[in-house]
């Protein structure tokens, strides 16, 4: 791993790798969010859509990954479709599932004392669902690695999945291995930017709770 890092050879998968996740999370959050907001606050929206939702959560992402290169081919387009189909679910359940635990009291109070639907949304409603959305945005970025290392392995020339999968068809066990932990690391890596930036965005809630 050491001398594949120094000699450069993997920073191109690395850098194609995580361009491909990062683009198909961007994606997922950029419309799972807004929507997820407007399911929680329309009961008619979410009534018509929950269950269409529900439906695609439930199909395997990996067995729609065929269907993905039928319709957008083998290039990087149908990596970056297959990734955000497999993170856009959690962010938008976490999201809808936090509005909906917003504290009834929180908003009589604000709508009793004549605030406006702007103000409410974000002085109550996103502040309390903000927790729950950085939960599945934490998860939808795990999926994401998750995802490309499968999406990769078929129909790419370059991406930590096409080093481990071309690296086992080869007997290159060492850099098979190298990928592997690279990808543990990078794994972590994420999260652990994703909790501290929740921290940073939530420390009003470290201030009540008083940890």
């Amino acid at each position: 791993m050491v001398q594949l890092l120094v000699t450069g050879q993997m920073w191109p998968d690395i850098g194609a790798s995580m361009q491909r996740a990062a683009s198909g999370f961007a994606i997922s959050v950029l419309i799972a969010i807004p929507l997820g907001f407007l399911m929680a606050w329309s009961t008619r929206i979410e009534r018509v859509l929950d269950p269409v939702m529900q439906f695609m959560r439930n199909t395997p992402t990996l067995a729609l990954y065929p269907l993905f290169i039928l319709v957008f081919g083998l290039g990087e387009l149908s990596k970056v479709a297959i990734i955000f189909w497999g993170a856009v679910w959690p962010v938008l359940m976490n999201t809808v599932e936090g509005v909906n635990r917003t504290d009834t009291l929180l908003v009589k109070s604000g709508r009793s004392m004549g605030a406006s639907p702007l103000t409410m949304f974000f002085r109550i409603i996103l502040p309390s669902a903000l927790p729950s959305i950085f939960t599945g945005i934490r998860l939808s970025a795990s999926r994401s690695i998750i995802i490309l290392v499968a999406a990769e392995m078929l129909g790419a020339d370059k991406g930590l999945g096409f080093l481990i999968f071309s690296s086992e068809q080869n007997y290159k066990v060492e850099q098979m291995y190298a990928g592997i932990i690279v990808l543990i690391l990078l794994g972590m890596l994420v999260n652990f930017l994703l909790v501290r930036w929740e921290k940073h965005i939530t420390r009003w809630k470290q201030d009540i709770t008083g940890s």
